[in-house]
This record gives structure tokens, sequence and C-alpha cells, in this order.
């Protein structure tokens, strides 16, 4: 069984993949923390929309964040030595769901004010957690931190598709 309580953390340090601890609030578990609120906020709207073509994309994005954060989690020393990244080909697959998720519905050049469904509300909010952790990673990959521009282009499109899957969902 897992082990859920380690104490580990009770001095307000955490640690990263590989050696070395780091404050709770440093830089970097602000960034993967602000994933992980955006991967929980997906499962809401996962678990609210009715539409199993919507549920699919969903599950794919929190796959995808899962391994975002656990390469955010992984400290310069140790990035080599790792596979778990987001790479340009996720990321063109963002952009072609956006593309094919356009053609289906109507995008207006009015602002939305999220609520039309509750999934569609959901996936509202699983976007603006996105454009928090974009902010968060665009920090990190600006001072250096993080040199894989493909993870800070991987949540920007996120975003984007975010938008499009909730008026998609909405539209239903």
């Amino acid at each position: 069984m897992a082990q859920v309580t380690t104490r580990t953390g009770d001095d307000g340090y955490t640690d990263l993949l590989g050696p070395g601890r780091v404050p709770k609030y440093h830089r970097r578990p602000e960034a993967y923390g602000t994933v992980d609120e955006a991967t929980s906020a997906l499962g809401l709207a996962r678990a609210s929309s009715g539409r199993d073509d919507v549920k699919q994309h969903i599950y794919t994005f929190q796959r995808d964040l899962y391994i975002l954060m656990a390469e955010l989690a992984t400290p310069p020393e140790n990035y080599g030595k790792v596979d778990f990244k987001i790479r340009r080909e996720d990321v063109e697959r963002l952009d072609s769901l956006g593309e094919e998720l356009k053609g289906k519905v109507e995008i207006g050049k009015e602002f939305i004010v999220p609520g039309g469904s509750v999934a569609g509300a959901a996936l509202d909010l699983a976007r603006t957690i996105v454009r928090r952790a974009e902010r968060r990673v665009a920090r990190l990959y600006h001072d250096g931190d993080v040199t894989n521009v493909d993870a800070l282009r991987y949540l920007n499109r996120l975003s984007d598709v975010l938008f499009i899957l909730a008026r998609y969902e909405e539209a239903s």
C-alpha cells in the first residue's frame, strides 16, 4: 500500500526528482503545483462532461500534465537522465486538435462569461489555472531553470484548446 503521509515535508521543504530539497514556496514546486491544480480542475470537467470524446481529450491532457509535473520537478543536474518530457509532437497534437474543434463549433467575437454548462465552466476554470501555470513556467524558462521551450508552448496551446473545448462542450 502506498504511503501517503511521509512527514518529510513537515519542515517546509520538499524533494525534487533527484537529490536536493527546496522550500515548498520555491518557484519549481509553485510551477508543478499549479499544473497539479489544473489537472484536478480537468478531472472535474471530465467527470461533468456527458461526451465521450471530450472526456478522452481531457484524459489525454491530464496524462500530459503528469509528464510535465515530473519534468518540472527534475532539477537541471538530472534532466538529461530522464525521458519524461513534453515534446514538440505534443504541442503539434494540440494545434491539430484546436483546428479540428474550431471546425465543429463557432467561436464568436464576444466575451464569454463562463457557466453555460457545468462541464464548460469546469473547462474554463482549468483554462485559467493552466494560464497561471504558464506564467510560473515562463518565469522558470526565462530565468534558465527550465530549458524546454515545448513545456511552455504546450501550456500556451492547452489553454487555447481548453477555451475551444469548453465552447464545443456547451454547443452540444
